[in-house]
């Protein structure tokens, strides 16, 4: 396809709108929807598990917390995604319940008490930050200047870094067997790996269609391996229940403590940096110019799926690193397809018998497939690192201190038993760690030595510089790649021009693209 003009408007309103706007046919709306919850899944339910037997709560409660976590995560979605008034970012996000919260919320719970009296607390602080969240949104996206590609890209690269343990421990037979003779018996790294190879085989091989479901063909494939091998039970959907609502409040009504509330608020803003990162690294991969409302609208979206969360028996949400890692897989940008994913979610959560089918998916195969979209979220940060000029000891040593200080809540878990609990809650936790790191030492380096960062030229990424099929169908998408390598001072301030009149060329980093790298003291 011809590319637009950016000088003709009316021919390009005759064009394909762009990718994160496309609504796709039904059939593929559901397959790649469909395919976002299977990604999902796994690290939708595993946060009420957790949580849930920390706090000594029943396996009927357990139920219902995971239920109660996947109506609100379909809503949440959808209103992310869609977006209503200024609230959603209108991107292709889908909302997960943070992993950054759960030690906060155990510490909470247990400090009440644990069990549903201990909820109630932890609901009753979820609320409160879910409407701070919200409120402080608009001023906190006017903070993004503080959050230049080093600080973007460290934390993206810290989300994946964090996350593949887990889809390794997945990959051994799930956490839950750690200490048994199972955990990392040969058969389950034969699942896993099988489920791996297959999504690379389809990818490598499979035309662009095929190559867009290579996820949920791996994990359809790994999980018929295994059932033919009599390694998945499928018991456990004979028991479910047809159908079951959660009501709101249903363990009663939630109890306002002021230090539980400050912790969770604390949490909110730590994954309000967390969101930023996620909504730029959407807008790297589909093209899409990403401004201080876009960030804002995310963020209100996060509080107020965070109160939905509080009310409805469920937890904090946030924009969900994994499913970011999968649109870059599939290349399938559309952002009507995590609509069609909260449609699903929304049914798993009101009929508990469909949610069981997909909860028998063997760890082993959620392993294989994780992995490789974890490591995408890592590429996606690395990506963005390669914008920047590493050379330069101070962006070194922001990203260098920030990946050592994600490793540490896994590497010396001792160190933070000996902590107080209410410091324990909110740093035993390598984002949060990593992130937070990435903030202060950016600010320590380049804002308080009034030295100015970088910003995204999004006029490169929208304008007449993409691919000449930038606005293909959906299997010909790839990733924003709009830096063509330049030559000038990197301490210059940078200027930005649309096509037109010949004028004086902007200043631009060495190492390729615009100028993210260090304007003059």
């Amino acid at each position: 396809m011809a590319r637009v003009s950016r000088q003709d408007p009316e021919q390009f309103s005759q064009q394909r709108a762009h990718p994160v706007d496309e609504v796709l046919p039904v059939g593929k709306l559901t397959l790649f929807g469909f395919q976002h919850v299977l990604a999902f899944y796994a690290g939708a339910v595993v946060v009420p598990i957790i949580l849930g037997n920390a706090l000594g709560l029943s396996r009927e409660e357990l139920v219902y917390l995971i239920n109660a976590d996947l109506l609100t995560c379909g809503v949440a979605s959808i209103i992310q995604a869609l977006g209503v008034w200024k609230i959603g970012a209108r991107l292709p996000l889908v909302q997960g319940v943070t992993f950054t919260a759960v030690s906060p919320m155990i510490a909470i719970g247990l400090g009440a008490g644990g069990g549903t009296a201990g909820l109630l607390v932890v609901y009753g602080a979820v609320i409160t930050a879910g409407i701070a969240t919200f409120l402080f949104a608009p001023f906190f996206s006017k903070l993004v200047k503080y959050f230049p590609p080093i600080v973007i890209g460290t934390i993206l690269t810290v989300i994946g870094l964090t996350l593949i343990p887990q889809g390794l421990k997945d990959a051994a037979g799930g956490a839950q067997l750690i200490g048994h003779p199972g955990y990392g018996a040969p058969k389950n790294l034969a699942y896993a790996l099988g489920t791996l190879l297959f999504v690379l085989l389809v990818v490598r091989f499979g035309k662009s269609y095929l190559s867009s479901l290579a996820v949920l063909l791996g994990l359809v494939a790994g999980t018929g391996v295994a059932w033919l091998l009599g390694d998945v039970d499928f018991g456990g959907v004979k028991d479910a229940a047809w159908f079951g609502v959660s009501t709101p409040f249903h363990y009663g009504m939630p109890k306002f403590e002021l230090f539980p509330i400050i912790a969770m608020v604390v949490v909110m803003l730590i994954t309000m940096v967390e969101t930023t990162g996620d909504v730029y690294a959407i807008g790297e991969i589909t093209g899409k110019k990403i401004d201080n409302a876009t960030v804002a609208n995310a963020l209100r979206a996060d509080g107020v799926a965070t109160v939905l969360g509080g009310i409805l028996n469920s937890f904090p949400y946030v924009a969900f690193a994994e499913n970011i890692g999968l649109v870059r897989m599939s290349k399938v940008m559309s952002r009507f397809v995590v609509v069609a994913a909260g449609g699903f979610m929304i049914v798993m959560g009101l009929l508990p018998k469909a949610g069981s089918v997909v909860a028998a998916i063997p760890h082993p195969v959620l392993g294989g497939a994780a992995i490789a979209m974890f490591g995408m979220v890592a590429a996606v940060g690395i990506q963005i690192l390669g914008k920047v000029d590493l050379r330069d000891e101070r962006n070194a040593l922001i990203l260098a201190v920030s990946l050592a200080a994600a490793l540490l809540p896994n590497a010396v878990e001792p160190f933070f038993t000996r902590m107080p609990e209410d410091v324990r809650a909110v740093l035993n936790s390598g984002i949060t760690l990593g992130s937070l790191t990435a903030v202060l030492l950016n600010l320590f380096f380049n804002v308080f030595t009034r030295r100015k960062t970088m910003e995204i030229d999004w006029d490169e990424i929208e304008g007449d510089d993409e691919p000449a099929d930038a606005h293909e169908p959906f299997g010909a998408h790839g990733p924003a790649e709009p830096y063509a390598p330049q030559a000038a001072d990197p301490y210059a301030p940078q200027a930005h021009h649309r096509p037109g009149p010949p004028h004086p060329p902007a200043p631009q980093h060495p190492q390729g693209g615009p100028d993210w790298g260090i304007p003059g003291r």
